[in-house]
């Protein structure tokens, strides 16, 4: 395909894409009260016992909408992540073989779980980062911003979802042919070393708990990819080995 006709595709699989996560956050816009008031309960439940409180503050009159319009647009996004997700998939399709595509499915679901649990991952070590941030207050209450609040969070989620779903990928781009699995198991300390630096930079500094929750499981999806990959390889190898022995009997 001419590089003109992969730049077309490209763009209708991002304007189907666009599409799918704008009625999305149509309809995340009628949940968005819902999920406000959920992401809010790790504030709620604090307290020690000794006036620690915390509480999300709206300090503009504008404040309440952008929140829940950026709630609708998140929320759009993992709705919708089954949709987007295939256009990805499809887009890589032709790089794959006819007896390949049929693991295409397989990644497809396979993603969607993963980047569902990347972001339910997230969600769950969120209460233990407010609970030791909050700690740190010296008496009194938090006041805090609920966007700055609500970025933190949503951005957190996202981006544990996407973390959850890239040794896919590496597993899309090793049957593709574009990586071997010798290459992505050489490069195991780099990845080891990358998730680290990730897991640090989306939990706060102080919280080594919550950054060893979120890269165990990060670390143990990469070395499953590698699995899967040297796996593919070695099959791979079988085949062709197979295929000049029976030309080379004709």
């Amino acid at each position: 395909m001419p590089l003109i006709e992969h730049l077309l595709e490209l763009r209708r699989r991002l304007m189907w894409a666009a599409l799918a996560v704008l009625v999305g956050a149509v309809a995340g816009w009628f949940v968005s009260e819902w999920v406000l008031n959920l992401l809010a309960l790790p504030l709620r439940s604090v307290g020690d016992g000794e006036g620690r409180l915390a509480s999300l503050n709206f300090p503009s009159i504008t404040s309440a909408f952008d929140v829940r319009l950026e709630i609708a647009i998140v929320t759009g996004i993992v709705l919708t992540s089954p949709v987007w997700l295939y256009q990805i998939f499809a887009f890589l399709t032709p790089a794959f073989t006819r007896q390949e595509k049929k693991y295409v499915f397989g990644f497809f679901f396979s993603a969607v779980p993963l980047f569902l649990a990347g972001c339910a991952a997230g969600f769950l070590v969120i209460p233990h980062i407010v609970s030791l941030m909050v700690s740190l207050a010296v008496g009194g209450a938090s006041l805090i911003d609920a966007k700055s609040y609500l970025d933190f969070a949503l951005r957190l989620m996202l981006a544990i979802g996407v973390a959850f779903v890239l040794p896919v990928f590496l597993v899309l781009l090793n049957f593709a042919g574009v990586l071997t699995g010798k290459a992505i198991l050489k490069a195991w300390r780099v990845a080891v070393l990358v998730i680290t630096l990730f897991t640090a930079i989306a939990t706060p500094s102080a919280d080594v708990v919550s950054m060893i929750l979120l890269a165990i499981p990060m670390i143990a999806l990469y070395f499953a990819a590698v699995g899967v990959t040297l796996t593919h390889d070695r099959r791979l190898a079988k085949r062709n080995a197979a295929t000049l022995e029976d030309a080379g009997s004709l």
